[in-house]
Parts: C-alpha cells; sequence; structure tokens
C-alpha cells in the first residue's frame, strides 16, 4: 500500500534533493510539497511535469497550511526553514520561522486521528553543538549544547529539537545535518566564507547522501530503537577533513591548483579563531548502520565530480594570476561592511572581534606570513569522548533516578524529581546552577545534550556558566581562558542584520 510523505524544504538543496529520491520511488509514495508563494516560480520549474505531486502554496507557520499537508500523511519530512546565509541577515527571522514551524507539525500531528501512526524526521544541525576545534574536535549527540555567540539559526533548531522531542509523540527523530557537498556550493562568494577557522573541522555529507537518507527513512519496518533519538549525519570517516583542507580542494575544484593554493589567496588573519561550529564524529555510522544512504564515493573524487559543474563565474580562475584573484576578487570580501572580518578589526567593533578572536591581542598575535602559521591536521582515527556525566554501560532504559541526579550534579545543577516518569521519554523536574527550574526528559538531558532553556542564549554568558557547569566546560575551556567574563547581547548584531 502507498504511502504518502509530506516534505518540507523541497526547493533548497537537500530538500529538492530527497525529492527526487522519493519521486525515483513513486510506486511506494505520494508527496505532498509546501511551498511559499513567492516560490511559485521556482515550483512550476522544479515540480512540473511529475504526477503523484501535490503542492500546497503557504508558509510553515501558518498553522492551517501545515495542517492541510499533515492530514493524510504518513511521515513528515522536515527538512525546511532558514538557513544560513538568510539566517545570517535576518535572525529574528529566522528565530520565528523555525520555531513556529516546528510548534505547527506537532500540533497538526496531534490533531490526527491516529497521530501514532506518524513519523516526524526533523533535520537539525551540527551548530546546535557549536565550537568543537581541536583538541575537543571529536564529537556525538549528547555532548553538550553549546551555540556559538551569535548563531541564531542553531538556537532556533535547538528550541525546535527540543518542541519536538518532548512532544509526546510515538515516532520522530532528529537527524542532525553537518556541512553539505553539493555544486553550487562553488558559488557562495560572501564574508561569511571567512567566518571558519582554518584550522576548524568539519565532517561533511554530500547532498546525494542526504537526499537519500531522507527517503530511506520513509520507511515503516526500522525497528523501534530507531526512534525517539539523535543522529548526526555524514558521508563516512572519508569526509573528515580541516577547514584547510577544504579550502584546498575547493579552490582545486574551481581550477585554483596546488595543495597550498589557500596560502597565495588569502591571510591567515582573514580567518577567525574560534566560535563557528564543526566537529569529527564518534557516531558517525549510528545512522549508516539503519539506513544505508551512503554511497561511499571518496571525498576527493566527490570534489572532481564538482568541479565539472563549475559555475560560469570562475572559467577564467585557471589563467588568473592568484596575487590578481587576491587583490580583486577574494580581499575586497574581508572589508564588506559589518560583516567583513577585517572590517571587524578596522572599525574596532569588540563583542566580535572577542566572540570570534577572543580578543584583539589574540588577533594581532595571528602570523601575517603563511611561513608562521601553523596548519594542524589532527590524527584522523584518535577518537576522543567526553564525559556525559552518568554510567553510559548502563542499558538506558534502566537507569535509575540516582542516575539522574549524578548526571545533573556534572552539569552543575541538580535533579528535582524524586522518581522517573514512565519511561526515558517523560519529562522530569530538574534545576541549573542559577537555580531556574523546568521540566525535561531524560533522553533530551542524557541523549540530546540539552539542558537549561532559560539558560539558552540569549544572552551568551557561557564564562558563567562554564564556572559552574564542568559538563559544558568540557568543550568551552578548550578555547576560552577560565579568567574571561564575556557577556554578549544581540543589541550589536541585530544593527548588522537586515531586519
Amino acid at each position: 500500500m502507498k504511502k504518502t510523505v509530506f516534505l518540507t524544504g523541497a526547493t533548497g538543496n537537500m530538500g529538492y534533493q530527497a525529492f527526487k529520491e522519493l519521486y525515483e520511488r513513486r510506486h511506494m509514495y505520494d508527496i505532498v510539497l509546501l511551498v511559499l508563494p513567492t516560490e511559485k516560480e521556482k515550483a512550476d520549474r522544479l515540480f512540473n511535469g511529475y504526477e503523484n505531486v501535490k503542492i500546497v502554496f503557504g508558509d510553515l507557520t501558518v498553522y492551517e497550511n501545515v495542517l492541510e499537508c499533515v492530514t493524510g500523511a504518513d511521515y513528515v519530512l522536515h527538512v525546511g526553514g532558514m538557513v544560513s546565509p538568510a539566517a545570517d541577515y535576518y535572525p529574528k527571522k529566522t528565530l520565528f520561522v523555525n520555531i513556529t514551524a516546528m510548534e505547527n507539525i506537532v500540533r497538526a500531528v496531534k490533531a490526527q486521528q491516529d497521530p501514532d501512526n506518524i513519523r516526524v524526521v526533523y533535520i537539525g544541525t551540527v551548530a546546535q553543538t557549536g565550537d568543537r576545534n581541536y583538541p575537543t574536535h571529536w564529537g556525538r549527540t549528547g555532548d553538550p549544547i553549546q551555540i556559538s555567540v551569535y548563531d541564531h539559526y542553531a538556537i532556533s533548531k535547538t528550541i525546535a529539537e527540543r518542541i519536538l522531542a518532548d512532544s509526546g509523540l510515538r515516532y520522530w527523530v532528529s537527524l542532525r545535518q553537518t556541512g553539505i557537498l553539493y555544486p553550487d556550493i562553488l558559488k557562495n562568494i560572501d564574508p561569511i566564507m571567512y567566518h571558519v577557522p582554518i584550522n576548524g573541522v568539519l565532517e561533511w555529507a554530500t547532498v546525494e547522501d542526504s537526499g537519500r537518507l531522507c527517503a530511506k527513512v520513509c520507511n515503516d519496518k526500522l525497528p523501534e530503537e530507531f526512534w525517539r533519538r539523535f543522529y548526526n549525519i555524514s558521508s563516512g570517516p572519508d569526509y573528515r577533513i580541516t577547514n584547510y583542507e577544504f579550502e584546498v580542494m575547493l579552490l582545486n575544484a574551481i581550477g585554483m591548483r596546488g595543495k597550498d593554493v589557500p596560502k597565495k589567496l588569502f591571510d591567515p588573519n582573514w580567518f577567525i579563531l574560534q566560535n563557528f561550529h564543526g566537529q569529527w564524529y564518534t557516531d558517525a555510522d549510528d545512522l549508516e548502520k539503519y539506513l544505508r544512504f551512503r554511497y561511499n564515493v571518496p571525498v576527493k573524487e566527490y570534489f572532481k565530480i564538482m568541479s565539472k559543474k563549475t559555475p560560469a563565474l570562475y572559467r577564467f580562475t585557471p589563467i588568473a594570476p592568484l596575487n590578481m584573484l587576491k587583490k580583486y576578487m577574494m580581499g575586497p570580501i574581508v572589508n564588506t561592511p559589518l560583516y567583513g572580518t577585517k572590517a571587524w578589526i578596522d572599525n574596532g567593533i569588540k563583542d566580535r572581534i572577542t566572540a570570534f578572536y577572543g580578543s584583539i591581542d589574540k588577533y594581532r598575535a595571528i602570523p601575517k606570513s603563511w611561513k608562521d602559521f601553523e596548519v594542524i591536521i589532527p590524527d584522523k582515527n584518535d577518537m576522543q569522548y567526553l564525559d556525559h556525566g552518568y554510567d553510559e554501560t548502563k542499558d538506558f532504559h534502566k537507569l535509575k533516578i540516582s542516575d539522574m541526579q549524578k548526571a545533573a550534579e556534572f552539569r552543575g545543577g541538580k535533579c528535582v524529581s524524586k522518581k522517573l516518569g514512565k519511561d526515558m521519554y517523560t519529562p522530569i523536574k530538574w534545576q541549573c546552577h542559577c537555580g531556574h527550574k523546568f521540566e525535561m526528559s531524560p533522553n533530551l538531558v542524557l541523549k540530546g545534550g540539552h539542558w537549561c532553556p532559560e539558560c539558552l542564549p540569549m544572552p551568551w554568558n557561557y564564562d558563567e556558566i562554564a564556572k559552574h557547569n564542568p559538563f559544558f566546560a568540557q568543550v568551552w575551556y578548550s578555547h576560552h581562558d577560565k579568567n574571561e567574563h564575556n557577556v554578549y547581547t544581540d543589541d550589536i548584531y541585530y544593527a548588522f542584520s537586515k531586519e
């Protein structure tokens, strides 16, 4: 019997790939898409001529539109929402859209006659766990939620994940997406290209693998154990690369050859030192075990595939002198008002300098020449694990209230409840070091890495939190001094935005 899949975000990169994978299986699925009215022309171009596809022109923030799409659906694939770079320019809108969308989806599923027969798949983000530079560059689900300063997109995705995980729905899963490799990534010339530490890391996923997993998760034969969990998405261990290696592969793909080409095109102090996101996964294969979605193309081969789709903009780069490209193409971007990293320095924007460099002194200490700059390539197999504050060798579903008390103490707070609920998905009462009391399921705390909703930014007061929360301190003090005390508000950031 055919199933109905409601897919959000079908006009985006991952969403469109998911649509194509689902349509290849059209003998199994009918597809419902929710598309913004402003994207009608694009939808006509992308989906014209496809059978068994229903398009609803509406908005994820309008409950009636979402309800229409959810009604009759067996699966909800929630890929859509506001993402970067738009999310960086419209922070308030990003928070509203991404949070309201999840609220509407949960509400619409619960409004159905049999909500327990509907499976909700949410695409989260690695940005939820934030800045994980060397030496804490290995990560897994359950690690601390550590949203980078000014990353409103990650705030919205974290809150949306919390709404879903503690919704009481029987079948849901949160798949945290990493950076996606797709041909059009070659077109991204934007000042935020320098908002990445050159020695940072990321375990990438291809858009094809991402689309394939969306189709394969629409499977009612997946075991019960698969659901109500958090997973990291990646295309596998070969896609563990540093940001410097990424720059080499990307520049090679657009015709600028050589392993040292970034050193000829950029200055080392154009790139930030901290406050981005990305990690290599110790649990990278957990999702693959269930879905078998990876095509297993080596990462270097994938960049060669992308190079065959080089945008016309770069047709001249193989013959253009690199010093000219640096001066007239890459250099001006770093001076872009409000968002260029050098513009922050030149204009003395302290909050930005502190967040992304640590201090003006740390910025000034960055070598001006690549010959004095250490490019770090960590061991790609020496996995390290953070302490999650409880005995992980125990069966998770057999943990006791004493385990919750131990976990809460490691987070600087306490477990207020005297006993557990009916299962690990039932919220119990907790208290953080600030005295905020909140309800949250053990699953969301221990397996999702979430903690006090009131301490979630904004503002960003991480120096103070780290002093009281050993769980969080593991990641914060790896790249911040213990004697710092910085509090970041949104006033300056919103002055930058287009809202």
